[in-house]
């Protein structure tokens, strides 16, 4: 069995765990590089196939993906070999690339015998891992070379970082023998074939290589070999003592002393990490890192001791330069002419912006420092690749390596002997470096083995002055299309300081600051379009970093370009700047131009005496002459992009000119950079303003994201994906745009083409993103152009989907400036989402404690890379008496039996914790590129915590009494808990029972008998009813306090646990392969958007378990459980139902019924026979005490799911007018009541009431309508004590104050509209509130209050403004459109606006299904225009009403709409 590493190791066994004993156990040495000779056995193991597995893979462009394969396989195959070579006492001295090298250190007399235990050990190795199958086709093989003799060892460095190199001739000796093996073969040197037992070994003599290949050992018996090893093992002093661990290095007593020796051997952000107690799975990542190869070859005169000191002092250059740069100098290595330095910028730690540009100038310092200081130097090699490579541990647990393993590993391997002598690079490195291109030059493409693509390949010629004219101008361009964004602070600074300049005839100067992306550039180019319109004169530039090395050249090029010789021709820039200098500058003066611009002007007597300081200084005069003319013809602008980048002199120039000259300056600056003395002294000028570039808002940047995209819409999960990526930077939201158009994720549907009723819940996206708001308004001068909307395919998961490289770099580079501490933290939440809680949080760290996370919580905070979540981002603007937050707390089995001895309701109770508890990225990109950095496997077991921690809280708040949002979902999927274990089981149990207890808590007993009595007798008996309901109501509200009362001590807490538990669980369940328990949390998720009024994010969550069901896991897991697939179903219907799909939503709503075991009729007949069984079936209540409460608890769920079918059948079928559809419907209310009463709980029983009450007065049922509101008010006498008891009280006062408004009682509906508006607000029920507000609204309009017409439409306004409810949005314009008819000149909305919606979104199936709300809509419009005498459109919008009329029924809407409709006819007949 493999070695695991226990938890907590000491710092001394973690350090010795990277180094060999070598170093370990070797005494002190001088400080200068000292040769130690000693007798040894070398074994070198090469494995083959590895760098043609990694150019397979590098192939596939799959990235980190493959190169987690890639690692793995690596890290696995070789941790079995060095635990091998461990076991037969071998010393792992290094792993470098794919070759590891041991040693047996032994006296002279013993090296025979350890020569055969190693040729042993080695016949064991390649018989056990000889080959390894991969399931990429390509094997791994191993060659093995052995080596006898003398072995020198130096240690190479500074008291800050040391390197232990092995050298000889007997190192050479095991390198040729690894060379000269073939695959599964095993080659011995010729100076270990004379030392050993020769007789013991079939070998094959190799005469021309003077090597030995062996074939086997001749051992007969095997115990003759073990007493062999024990004889070798009196050899081996540090071989293990113990069975419980590998080496006896990991076991030694603390010593500071030598862990100050070990520390120099590693790495400074490789210590740190160690530093910080980080366990060692923790410290691998996946970058994109800048190798650096350099490679001496020395002349063969040079003695050994020489070398040592020629490599140490190469050693300490090569480091100190690197290191510079932001690199690190990972290793040393030996080879047979010379030694190799691998350098590796952007490690862990590391990561700085112009990665690749640093390493390409320190590899021009070290190649230039190697040839002239290095004498016995006979060449000098390097080269340079960028890529993706995994950084980490490899190896065993009790001796591994960090090191970095990928394809630009071996590439940059390869270039070095491609092309001996220079300092290549590959075509990314050239490329990221952002060096002007003369400073490289093209090689010749050259065959590298095992890499079948290398790419182009560059020589680095180092830093040259070239000035290249027509090259700087500003490449930013105006898109006219698209306007500029959130920037009109800005361009007012701009404004007056025009203003400024050409009144007062002073210099102005505006500096921009902002971040990367922040669009400074194209504020530029807006500012350069304004400019040129009012015909002043710009000189744009753009720099770049190397320019600021090169003095006044920012000024040098804006003169060329002022001057007009920045395009022409080199032949002819003399003559053009002779006649632009002609009347400004003297003659003789032209020839101080020269070596500024390039030309051959004769040179004077006055020049020629002057020193280099006069000449300066008389150019600067003449351009303050030739700038001062130029403003008094036309104003003048300059515009510097990237000022930060100007050097030092024009800085300067600019400071003097700013003062003496009436121009404009304008300039970019990056807020980090620092500037010179000449900068701050322009800043410091009254004439000069610094102006800040705030970020996008949040609706301009999703305008942007539809300009990028070329749609009018984009679906909510991707405005989320969006948000949370930018964060209000342009830039970022620009480049992901267009990555997700080249990953080809996205489609795109034509908005103008009529939406149709789908027949299958497969095509409904395209409807979905209609059916919300558009983020750009389709309405355009242009007939025939095309609008589109824009959504997500199925299969997608965007929160997956990887960042750009460019991004990703930018991301990375912000992580790296926090301490390793921090880091992991913030890669640790980035596992667990966006928005995480600090419960997990410190779950998921080992050994944090409170303390040690609030403080580096609260440290992150402050640098702005996390943010507290305040109740204004986490939850809507609603009056709460007590804040708190999910409570995300893990309770062990004992504390779980203490808190259940009291009451069972305090097993799922949730002491809740303020909202500082929960935290979100406040920095754009961080969190998924932490996440990113992850190796596959150690992502996949955090996510894996994350579910086990979060799946105990997947339930209802407490306030809600617990449970499942779709209910008693567990009991009826008992299946899904098979891979938990006992403890958990019995906890779920546990948790099930309580959930069952306060799901089914309230029941009642038979059914009142139907009584005969007439109308007259039901109207005064509901009257009495009601009494009393509104005084128990009235009394309930007064008596509310914090203290007591169940309205204002909990308020619901779902919309929490929907982002903070049920989104995440979801996301952890995918990465982790549960599809089906991720298909569960899915229908969990569904079912609680659909409550809390979301139906668009309730079909996203609907549609990701679509693509689940089509997986196999799943497919035999629905086929199992009905249940599942009826709850599927049924939740399908309802989100069709809201999208205005009514023959899908009916369709999958008897299908939920079929798989519940109940059928509804498709034919009359069938009607008529199933309302004969209804009518005089009684029920069977559920509430009684059963032999199997587990199976009652089924029954329960599914009867639940029956009632919710039933419900959204009636309501289906009421759509449509037609005497079919009302037997249909009435039957569908019939069976609801009677599943209700089986159902036995008050709360189901009231609401169903409610429901037949409204369906009884749609059809124009008096009778039944006051019946069923007497039935729902006697039986409401019990819900007070629950949240769904609220609810359903809740539903019965609109109700009722519906009633009141249809019977002409205006004042008590309007008092019981705001009694109902009070509960839904504590509620937290957007979608009852809404219609809550519209029946409260009608009445007032109708007894002409007005004013409080208004204030209750910006209420509804707040309510539905800042989500998509496109039905919602309809019902406020029709009442804005009644004030505008009606109230007095009062204005809530402008017609216009109310006219544009409806032309957007009339055709949306949303509002094609509401004919009720629409005959009021159109008639109201119809009406408008009848007043402006606009028959044309009157006589439009009257013919939609009319045709809408026969679909209408006597709802709240369709009632109002009538009497609207005969108005029109009112006035078309008076026409």
């Amino acid at each position: 069995d493999r070695e695991r590493a226990p938890l907590l190791w000491p710092v001394e066994a973690r350090l010795a765990a990277l180094l060999p004993d070598l170093l370990v156990f070797r005494k002190p040495r001088a400080p200068e590089p000292e040769l130690a000779t000693a007798q040894g056995v070398l074994l070198g193991v090469h494995v083959t196939g590895f760098t043609a597995l990694m150019d397979r893979f590098s192939l596939t462009c799959k990235s980190e993906d493959d190169l987690d394969k890639l690692a793995h396989i690596f890290s696995y195959y070789i941790s079995d070999i060095i635990e091998h070579v461990l076991c037969f006492g071998g010393d792992i001295l290094n792993i470098t690339g794919n070759v590891l090298l041991a040693l047996w250190t032994v006296e002279q007399n013993q090296l025979s015998d350890i020569i055969t235990l190693v040729a042993k050990c080695s016949l064991e190795i390649q018989e056990k891992f000889g080959v390894y199958h991969t399931r990429e086709g390509q094997d791994l093989q191993l060659k093995i070379g052995l080596s006898a003799g003398r072995i020198s060892q130096v240690i190479v460095g500074d008291e800050q970082r040391q390197y232990l190199l092995v050298i000889g001739r007997d190192v050479d000796d095991v390198q040729l023998a690894q060379r000269l093996a073939q695959a599964n073969e095993i080659v011995l040197s010729w100076n270990c074939w004379t030392l050993c037992e020769q007789y013991m070994f079939e070998v094959e003599i190799m005469k021309e290589d003077e090597a030995v290949k062996l074939r086997d050992m001749r051992i007969t018996d095997p115990f003759d070999f073990d007493e062999h090893f024990d004889k070798c093992l009196n050899y081996l002093p540090h071989y293990r003592t113990s069975a419980n661990t590998l080496r006896t290095a990991l076991e030694l007593d603390p010593d500071s002393a030598l862990e100050q020796t070990l520390r120099k051997h590693i790495m400074k952000n490789l210590l740190k990490k160690i530093d910080e107690g980080q366990p060692m799975e923790y410290i691998s990542e996946f970058r994109t890192v800048t190798m650096v190869l350099v490679s001496l070859e020395f002349h063969k005169t040079g003695w050994m001791l020489r070398l040592c000191h020629l490599i140490q002092e190469a050693a300490l250059y090569i480091s100190t330069v690197i290191e510079k740069g932001g690199g690190q100098l990972s290793q040393i290595f030996m080879f047979e002419k010379g030694c190799m330095f691998l350098c590796v910028f952007g490690l862990p730690g590391d990561k700085k912006p112009d990665e690749c540009a640093h390493a390409l100038e320190s590899s021009v310092s070290i190649f230039n420092f190697c040839w002239e200081n290095l004498t016995e130097t006979k060449l000098v090699s390097i080269s340079i690749t960028n890529g993706p490579v995994f950084c980490g541990v490899v190896g065993a647990v009790a001796r591994h390596e960090y090191t970095v393993i990928g394809p630009k590993v071996s590439l940059v391997a390869r270039m070095i002997t491609a092309y001996p002598g220079l300092v290549s690079c590959d075509e990314v490195t050239y490329l990221r470096s952002m060096l002007p291109a003369y400073n490289f030059k093209k090689l010749p493409e050259k065959m590298m083995r095992n890499i079948s693509n290398p790419g182009k390949t560059y020589e680095y010629l180092g830093h040259r002055r070239c000035i290249m004219f027509g090259k700087r101008h500003l490449i930013r361009v105006r898109n006219k299309n698209h306007p500029l964004l959130d920037r009109e602070k800005e361009l007012e600074a701009f404004q007056m300081a025009q203003q400024g300049c050409l009144h007062q005839k002073k210099g102005q100067a505006v500096l921009y600051e902002g971040g990367k992306g922040y669009g400074k550039s194209q504020l530029l180019a807006e500012i350069n379009l304004l400019a040129q319109k009012e015909e002043h004169r710009v000189l744009s530039l753009k720099l770049k970093e190397a320019d600021s090395k090169q003095h006044f050249y920012a000024i040098q090029t804006l003169m060329a370009i002022f001057f007009e010789i920045d395009t022409c021709p080199a032949f002819y820039r003399q003559e053009c700047l002779r006649k632009q200098l002609c009347g400004k500058v003297e003659e003789p003066l032209h020839c101080l131009f020269n070596d500024l611009f390039f030309v051959k002007f004769p040179l004077s007597f006055e020049v020629s005496h002057m020193d280099d300081l006069a000449r300066q200084k008389k150019i600067k005069e003449c351009f303050f002459q030739v700038l001062q003319e130029a403003v008094r013809e036309t104003p003048l602008i300059f515009l510097i992009d990237e000022a930060q980048h100007m050097d030092a002199a024009s800085w300067e120039f600019l400071g003097t000119l700013l003062s003496s000259v009436p121009i404009i300056m304008v300039m970019t600056l990056m807020p980090t950079s620092t500037l010179c003395g000449g900068a701050q002294h322009v800043l410091q000028s009254p004439q000069a303003l610094l102006k800040p570039i705030s970020k996008l808002a949040a609706n301009s940047l999703l305008k942007m994201a539809c300009w990028e995209l070329g749609a009018v819409s984009i679906p909510q999960e991707l405005q989320i994906y969006l948000l949370r990526r930018c964060l209000g930077n342009p830039l970022y939201c620009k480049v992901l745009c267009r990555d997700l158009l080249s990953k080809d994720i996205l489609l795109f549907h034509d908005l103008q083409k009529g939406e149709e009723e789908n027949s299958k819940w497969e095509t409904l996206s395209a409807n979905a993103t209609k059916s919300t708001m558009y983020s750009i308004s389709p309405a355009s001068s242009e007939e025939d152009q095309k609008f589109y909307v824009c959504t997500v395919k199925d299969e997608v998961n965007l929160d997956t989907v990887l960042l750009p490289p460019l991004l990703k770099e930018i991301a990375v580079n912000q992580l790296d400036q926090l301490s390793p501490e921090e880091q992991l933290l913030v890669k640790c939440a980035a596992v667990i989402g966006h928005s995480f809680h600090m419960d997990l949080l410190q779950h998921l760290l080992p050994g944090w404690g409170k303390h040690k996370l609030l403080q580096a919580l609260r440290a992150l905070v402050d640098m702005h890379v996390l943010r507290w979540c305040s109740q204004s981002q986490e939850l809507p603007a609603e009056p709460r008496s007590v804040p708190f937050s999910v409570e995300i707390i893990e309770k062990n089995k004992e504390e779980k039996k203490n808190s259940d001895a009291g009451s069972p309701l305090r097993q799922k109770e949730e002491p809740f914790l303020p909202p500082p508890e929960v935290l979100e990225f406040d920095v754009p990109l961080l969190r998924e590129a932490a996440w990113e950095l992850w190796p596959k496997a150690q992502q996949r077991a955090l996510h894996l915590e994350c579910a086990c921690f979060l799946r105990h809280l997947a339930c209802r708040c407490g306030s809600c009494r617990g449970g499942d949002f779709v209910p008693f979902h567990r009991f009826a999927i008992f299946v899904w808990v098979g891979n938990l274990g006992e403890r958990d089981m019995k906890e779920m149990v546990t948790y099930w029972r309580f959930c069952t207890d306060q799901e089914g808590a309230a029941h009642t007993g038979c059914e009142l008998p139907y009584p005969y009595l007439t109308l007259f007798d039901i109207r005064e008996l509901v009257q009495r009813s009601e009494e009393e309901f509104l005084d128990r109501v009235s009394r309930k509200l007064a008596q509310a306090s914090p203290e007591n009362d169940l309205l204002t001590t909990k308020p619901c807490r779902c919309e929490e646990i929907l982002k903070l538990v049920l989104s995440p669980l979801i996301q952890h369940c995918l990465v982790i392969g549960e599809n089906t328990c991720a298909f569960y949390y899915l229908l969990e998720a569904a079912a609680a958007s659909l409550d809390l009024s979301d139906n668009y994010m309730a079909f996203f969550y609907l549609r990701k378990a679509s693509s689940l069901r089509g997986q196999p896991s799943a497919f035999s897991f629905l086929k199992r459980h009905k249940f599942e697939e009826a709850t599927f179903c049924r939740l399908r219907s309802e989100v069709c139902f809201n999208m205005g799909q009514i023959t899908l939503a009916k369709k999958l709503a008897k299908q939920a019924l079929r798989l519940l075991k109940k059928n509804f009729p498709w034919t009359w007949f069938g009607v008529l026979f199933q309302t004969f069984l209804e009518k005089y079936w009684h029920p069977r209540s559920l509430s009684q005490p059963a032999d199997n409460p587990s199976e009652n608890k089924k029954k329960l769920a599914v009867l639940q799911q029956q009632v919710q079918c039933l419900s959204l059948l009636w309501q289906l079928y009421n759509l449509e007018a037609t005497a079919s559809s009302r037997r249909f419907a009435c039957l569908a209310t019939l069976m609801q009541k009677n599943s209700a009463e089986e159902f036995a709980n008050e709360a189901q029983v009231v609401s169903t009431y409610v429901a037949l009450s409204q369906f009884s007065q749609n059809v124009g049922d008096t009778e039944k309508w006051l019946h069923c509101e007497q039935m729902a008010i006697q039986k409401s006498s019990l819900c007070w004590f629950s949240r769904e008891g609220l609810l359903a009280i809740a539903q019965l006062m609109q109700t009722l104050a519906y009633t009141k408004l249809c019977l002409g009682h205006l004042d008590l509906s309007i008092k019981l509209g705001f009694q109902a508006h009070e509960i839904c607000g504590h509620l937290r029920k957007p979608a009852l509130q809404n219609l809550v507000l519209s029946v409260l609204f009608r009445s007032a309009f109708l007894k002409k209050k007005f004013d409080l017409c208004v204030h209750v439409l910006d209420s509804q306004w707040a309510l539905i403004s800042q989500g998509h409810d496109i039905l919602g949005l309809a019902c406020f314009y029709s009442a804005c459109l009644d004030l505008l008819l009606y109230g007095k000149g009062l204005l809530c909305q402008p017609f216009g606006e109310c006219l544009r919606f409806i032309q957007c979104y009339e055709h949306s199936c949303v509002l094609t299904s509401q004919s009720n709300v629409m005959l009021g809509v159109h008639s109201s419009l119809a009406m408008w225009f009848a007043q402006d005498s606009e028959w044309n459109l009157f006589e439009y919008h009257f013919s939609k009403a009319r045709q809408l009329v026969k679909r209408t029924n006597a709802s709240l809407f369709g009632s109002h709409g009538f009497v609207r409709f005969l108005e029109c006819h009112v006035l078309m007949l008076q026409k």
